[in-house]
């Protein structure tokens, strides 16, 4: 296995390797909660992690309309999230809704219902 790009990189130059070489995007542009945690991120230490990209899965760009293998068109970065035990940072290109992890108990141990009335409890 070999990166496409060195992992001394800054994060942005990650995005826009991967944009450029496997997307065929024209550049990236920021959101500014994108680029404060860009910074936070530099700041913190975690640059030289490899970078993941979340997107949709309709098209190689960020746009769900624009269908198959596009070009002559900017990927959007709207966020960008670090999973940092997992070693990874994670950029969110254009809209995309994420899912929470799950909790360390799951919440069918206080879930009950009681025999003799029927009173389910522990759902809210």
């Amino acid at each position: 296995f070999k990166f496409l790009y060195p992992l001394d990189m800054s994060i942005k130059e990650k995005i826009a390797t991967i944009a450029r070489e496997i997307y065929r995007a024209d550049g990236v542009t920021y959101s500014e909660a994108a680029e404060a945690k860009i910074d936070l991120y530099t700041r913190q230490g975690f640059a030289s992690l490899p970078v993941c990209m979340a997107k949709t899965q309709y098209s190689f760009s960020d746009n769900k309309l624009l269908k198959g293998a596009p070009t002559g068109f900017m990927v959007s970065v709207d966020d960008v999230r670090a999973s940092v035990g997992a070693g990874f940072i994670f950029p969110i290109l254009g809209s995309m809704p994420t899912i929470p992890g799950l909790p360390t108990r799951p919440c069918y141990f206080d879930i009950d219902i009681d025999t003799e009335t029927g009173e389910i409890t522990g759902l809210m």
